[in-house]
């Protein structure tokens, strides 16, 4: 297999019918990091990553996992893909060591984590021995997160993994990902839950109605953004005129107020701010939840080779 990206993109487009899902979506993903995935609802997530693990054709475009083609390659590379999907849909009268051993017969590989993995989820012996169909939300998320990693693959592709995860589980989950990276694994990850993308991903690439609209470092997407100011007034009196800054939408809880404010403003906004009657202020670099809907609200793509 190819030591070159662990997912390329090429022109990758996707129609159903008039509906075109994906729009020439480029990306390139390196061996052996995190990366982020995001979008709102319908903007091609799911889609996009339908191809990627050979489930769905292109209309147009080319698709490479590990240096292959998830289609016409798919023996060579199922055993070394995981992929959780958004939808988790098992056997119901299968029991969940079953259901693991019928997904690992399909991967066609062996299955060298599934006790640690289970062991740290919390898949005890009397679950696994239980039908999934009495699984709770969480149980089948735990299961369909083992099956994705239990046979040690070189890419693991997640779509919104932590749902229905208690924060204990999710903590755990939070460590896989680490020591999946530091022993050279890639993994993609789609969610809607962007705190835990900032956590995790070093990059991100963000897509709408299909088309990219930005690929960059977690860490330089939140610098280029805005900062978050927030201000307390002595007199407690809440909302006000704030002159100039109002440009900024303010938005008040009661005697506070918060403003996103461009890095190069920041200084001029606090020289007026500051003019009010102020008790308190903090400078903030923006989250990624921020850098997302400021980036969504320019309404810009990229259009990249």
């Amino acid at each position: 297999m190819s030591d070159g990206p662990a997912i390329e993109l090429t022109g990758l487009t996707k129609r159903y019918g008039q509906v075109t899902g994906v729009d020439r979506l480029s990306l390139a993903v390196r061996s052996g990091e995190v990366f982020g995935f995001l979008g709102p609802n319908g903007a091609g997530k799911t889609t996009t990553l339908r191809c990627l693990i050979g489930l769905l054709r292109p209309s147009e475009g080319r698709v490479r996992v590990l240096g292959l083609d998830p289609l016409t390659d798919h023996r060579r590379v199922a055993p070394h893909l995981g992929y959780l999907p958004g939808e988790l849909r098992f056997y119901p009268e299968l029991s969940g060591a079953e259901t693991l051993d019928l997904l690992s017969a399909l991967q066609g590989a062996a299955v060298p984590r599934r006790r640690e993995l289970c062991d740290r989820l919390g898949l005890t012996h009397a679950i696994l021995t239980r039908p999934v169909g009495g699984y709770s939300r969480g149980m089948k998320q735990k299961l369909g997160l083992v099956q994705a990693m239990q046979h040690d693959p070189r890419l693991v592709v997640l779509d919104e993994p932590t749902e229905g995860l208690d924060p204990l589980v999710q903590e755990t989950f939070f460590a896989l990902l680490r020591e999946a990276a530091a022993a050279g694994r890639t993994v993609l990850l789609s969610s809607h839950i962007l705190p835990e993308v900032q956590r995790t991903c070093g990059r991100v690439a963000i897509i709408r109605d299909g088309r990219l609209v930005t690929v960059q470092s977690v860490a330089g997407l939140r610098e280029a953004r805005a900062r978050r100011i927030r201000l307390a007034f002595v007199d407690g009196k809440g909302a006000r005129s704030l002159g100039g800054a109002e440009r900024w939408t303010p938005r008040w809880h009661g005697d506070r107020v918060e403003l996103l404010v461009p890095p190069s403003e920041v200084v001029g906004a606090l020289r007026d701010l500051l003019g009010l009657p102020v008790a308190d202020v903090t400078v903030e670099e923006a989250g990624l939840d921020e850098a997302f809907l400021d980036l969504y609200r320019t309404g810009k793509t990229e259009d990249r080779p």
